[in-house]
């Protein structure tokens, strides 16, 4: 892999950086393909909230941000996943590109793939399996690249990238495997990683190390994932999720499931994963009233720029990186 080496810049010198202009110019080409692709499929871009009462609360390990909104404590998005699922009672098919403020820990900065505020296209889809929805995030990807390859060819090599890099991830299907067989592989070469848990991050680096093409992660464990993640009925214990983990060591792109959408369920759930049900008032009042079952993802802007260019860390591919722990504009 050629990797592209900067230093931590201001903004005006970072910005000036013919290096940054080729990564800003291929992801902008990248959201203009991601809404033509999902537009062609029949979804409809919302404009979703940055501040609520509530947020996602499986970012792991990372804070989240409280601000007083009119005397009432809310809080910045880490995701608009509880906002995607109610959104279906509007539309079948939705999409945004949001912004995520998640207050990592600082030794993430070490892990090049973290930032303190990012960008995500997310996506649902009313009635879908979770199997269809890798398949449009497979599809997705494979648009996405195929456009950079096609339209930029001058700033991928002005970065270094050679278009044949991405000849196996265009020519066929992603693989995928199973968490159980992700946890034996990293046991294999030594890595202590948990197996009632998610995939740490040295994990996802080192499977994604092993690899020359994207692959899905799925079935993760109950408990590892939020209390949307719908549980198996033909496997109990097992969730119907997955991950999309890049190859050569860039690690996980894009998480996704199924979603639980029945009331009772879901407070069952809350409530097992340490969850307070009573925060949740304003979503839990619209699951009683009904929304539709539905499968969807967050696919990371920032990290798929940085696997597409080829970039040393994620903060490259932003164009106002905020590095965890780091005080910046």
């Amino acid at each position: 892999m050629t990797q592209v080496h900067l230093g931590l810049a201001g903004p005006r010198e970072h910005l000036a950086s013919p290096i940054t202009r080729a990564v800003l110019t291929i992801q902008h080409r990248m959201t203009i393909a991601a809404r033509e692709f999902l537009c062609d499929q029949g979804f409809v871009e919302m404009l979703l909230p940055i501040v609520g009462p509530v947020t996602d609360p499986g970012a792991r390990g990372a804070k989240q941000v409280d601000v007083d909104y009119y005397g009432h404590r809310y809080r910045l998005m880490t995701s608009a996943i509880l906002y995607k699922q109610v959104s279906l009672t509007a539309f079948d098919k939705i999409f945004c590109i949001a912004p995520n403020v998640r207050l990592e820990p600082p030794h993430t900065a070490s892990t090049g793939r973290h930032l303190a505020e990012f960008h995500q296209i997310d996506v649902e889809m009313a009635g879908a399996s979770r199997d269809e929805v890798m398949l449009l995030a497979e599809g997705l990807v494979g648009h996405v690249v195929r456009e950079v390859v096609t339209r930029l060819p001058g700033e991928l090599d002005r970065l270094g990238q050679d278009p044949s890099r991405f000849a196996d991830l265009l020519a066929r299907p992603f693989g995928r495997r199973t968490h159980t067989d992700a946890v034996a592989d990293l046991h294999a070469v030594g890595h202590a990683q948990n197996p009632d848990a998610e995939i740490d991050w040295a994990g996802e680096a080192t499977l994604s190390g092993m690899v020359g093409e994207p692959f899905f992660i799925v079935d993760y464990p109950k408990g590892s994932r939020g209390f949307y993640d719908r549980e198996s009925h033909e496997r109990p214990g097992v969730l119907r999720n997955f991950d999309l983990i890049a190859p050569e060591g860039y690690g996980e792109l894009c998480s996704g499931s199924e979603r639980e959408h029945d009331y009772a369920t879901i407070v069952a759930r809350m409530r097992e994963t340490g969850e307070n049900p009573a925060k949740y008032g304003w979503y839990l009042e619209a699951v009683r009233a009904g929304i539709p079952a539905s499968a969807g993802f967050g696919l990371g802007l920032e990290r798929f720029t940085r696997y597409v260019a080829g970039l040393d860390a994620v903060w490259q591919a932003s164009a106002y990186p905020k590095i965890p722990g780091v005080p910046s504009p």
